[in-house]
């Protein structure tokens, strides 16, 4: 019977250059998104001195873009939100950098801490605000790039209650 402890490489897998896969320079599957959200997060010298905060709006920057997505860094002062809303046929990952939001869906309400990751599919309906005290910041991956965010109504989230 065999189990992963029974196998063994016999040596040097280097070697068997058909075996290996190159490294990509973009991101292509979901996990690479995540994984490419992930690495922009820990590395605050890429993103954290181009934060800024608007009291009257909330402010965004594109951090970077590719072969069919966008990087996009969001700053959150207390009380701002984005307004219940989907991104047309863009899946995205969204991120907290810094601070906590508030993820609304009709589905519920989910508090997202620093570090907290979020991936949804096109069509996902939500919306995010900064409920607390402090000034927040996100990062979103859309792919493919973002070219709508068709806003919503509440009446679909009307009659339920919005809790975890």
């Amino acid at each position: 019977m065999n189990s992963d402890s029974d196998l063994q490489i016999a040596g040097d897998i280097l070697e068997v250059p058909h075996l290996l896969q190159a490294p990509r320079e973009h991101p292509a599957t979901v996990a690479e998104f995540v994984g490419l959200a992930r690495s922009i997060a820990a590395d605050r010298s890429q993103w954290e001195h181009l934060v800024q905060y608007d009291a009257t709006s909330r402010w965004y920057h594109r951090l970077r873009t590719g072969p069919g997505y966008e990087v996009w860094l969001l700053s959150w002062v207390p009380g701002q939100g984005s307004g219940l809303h989907d991104h047309g046929r863009s899946s995205g990952v969204l991120t907290v950098l810094d601070g906590a939001l508030t993820e609304r869906t009709e589905r519920g309400t989910r508090a997202l801490d620093a570090g907290s990751q979020r991936v949804f599919a096109p069509g996902y309906v939500h919306e995010v605000i900064n409920d607390t005290l402090e000034p927040a910041v996100s990062l979103h991956v859309y792919f493919p790039g973002l070219t709508e965010m068709p806003m919503h109504t509440t009446p679909h989230c009307e009659g339920r209650a919005l809790t975890a």
